[in-house]
């Protein structure tokens, strides 16, 4: 049997044999179109890895007839590059066809590198098709972006993956088709998950499976279920630390917990921590929630959630994941409010856009004779030699003199201190 990877034998040659991506692959789409016209613009393919970004390149080369050039952003770097696409701009020569220049997880390029393609994409020197696993309006530059098509490559469904998988079963050219395997029901099912939408993975798990399969005495490998799950550990999740990925499943659990949906908040917290998050940055990030988006409708909350931080501090990982659990669910069902962070901000507002008067002189500290004489703390009403420790008296400087920032709802605790707060000021009025 050849020595390539099945995954590398099993990639489609043509558009007919491409799985997925009916978006944009689909009869009368313009992608396909374009390819059947041997029209191709600049492209840029942004998709999840296994979603078939290096595949559709080369079909595109392929069915167009061009020169077709990879280059990885990972080992190759642009001054090699550049010297390639000198070449292309002599004109005919060493490169006789249209020139496709193809450049994977070209976001690995910083800004300045990426600017080495404008002139040559501007002039029609190369089709760059570039393929991403981040979002490219965060890690292209515009005038790059302005000039190529965006294309969005979406994670393969688990029927898609199966039908994948089938194919690689059948065919005896590139595939395991000269081999006699039989599986259990919804193995290949099973695969298809593991795999999380990446048609490589699923195909390196049946691959590695079958490579360890005994035969039997009918020379045949039968695939158990159980088998599976012996050789394969853990199920490929899709997350980047630094990428958008990150960014999405953080948004996903705060949002959940906004909603008050305690189901939705405990999958994504164990989504981002099979994935490898520090428990700590989840921890932060539970803090920061009990304050925002809770504040005083529930005080308790953020005791529970910097006691959930240091209970990860304290036992680590997996015991500390329960303390997470247990102060997602509690925060997910607390009564929320963000009237402390709509205060604060509006504080910040004014910090930044008014001009900082001098603290009133009636609450300055006075610890010298000097600062007596000069009134400070003069005047200053002591609220506990007053009823109940109340004495109407201001407190901001004078260009804020009777601003409000705090308006507590009327949802859990906040209700009682909106009561109070009410019937203080009732009393300043008088």
């Amino acid at each position: 049997m050849e020595q390539r990877p099945l995954a590398d034998r099993m990639r489609p040659k043509t558009i007919v044999e491409f799985v997925g991506q009916e978006d944009i692959l689909g009869e009368d789409r313009v992608l396909r179109k374009a390819i059947e016209k041997n029209e191709i613009p600049s492209l840029i393919l942004w998709g999840p890895p296994g979603s078939g970004k290096t595949t559709l390149a080369h079909i595109i080369a392929e069915k167009t007839d061009a020169d077709f050039i990879p280059f990885s952003a990972v080992t190759s770097g642009i001054k090699e590059i550049k010297e390639i696409i000198k070449d292309f701009d002599k004109g005919p020569g060493l490169f006789q066809k249209k020139p496709i220049l193809f450049i994977d997880e070209i976001h690995r390029f910083n800004k300045a590198q990426q600017d080495a393609f404008l002139p040559y994409v501007e002039k029609g020197t190369i089709i760059l098709i570039g393929a991403t696993t981040e979002n490219p309006s965060f890690e292209i530059i515009s005038p790059l972006l302005s000039r190529c098509q965006i294309y969005i490559l979406e994670s393969l469904t688990t029927a898609e993956i199966e039908s994948i998988l089938k194919t690689a079963l059948k065919d005896k050219e590139r595939g395991l088709g000269t081999l006699t395997i039989e599986t259990e029901q919804d193995v290949l099912k099973y695969i298809a998950v593991l795999s999380n939408g990446d048609a490589r993975i699923a195909l390196n798990i049946l691959e590695l499976v079958v490579s360890i399969t005994p035969d039997d005495k009918r020379k045949t490998k039968h695939i158990s279920m159980e088998f599976i799950r012996e050789a394969v550990q853990k199920k490929h999740l899709l997350y980047d630390k630094s990428g958008e990925e990150h960014y999405n499943l953080i948004s996903a659990l705060h949002k959940s917990m906004r909603g008050s949906d305690p189901d939705a908040a405990l999958y994504w917290l164990a989504r981002i921590l099979a994935g490898g998050e520090d428990p700590l940055y989840i921890a932060r990030r539970i803090v920061r929630f009990a304050s925002e988006d809770i504040g005083n409708a529930d005080p308790q909350a953020l005791s529970i959630a910097v006691a959930a931080k240091e209970a990860v501090h304290f036992v680590g990982q997996p015991e500390g994941e329960l303390a997470l659990a247990q102060a997602v669910t509690y925060l997910s069902l607390a009564p929320k409010s963000n009237a402390l962070y709509k205060a604060y901000q509006q504080v910040q507002k004014d910090v930044r856009e008014n001009i900082s008067m001098p603290v009133p002189k009636h609450i300055r500290n006075a610890p010298t004779d000097l600062m007596k004489k000069l009134g400070y703390g003069k005047d200053y009403k002591y609220p506990h030699d007053f009823a109940n420790a109340l004495v109407p008296q201001d407190y901001l400087p004078d260009n804020l003199k009777n601003r409000r920032y705090y308006f507590p709802t009327d949802r859990g605790f906040e209700k009682e201190i909106k009561k109070r707060l009410e019937e203080w000021m009732k009393k300043k009025a008088k």
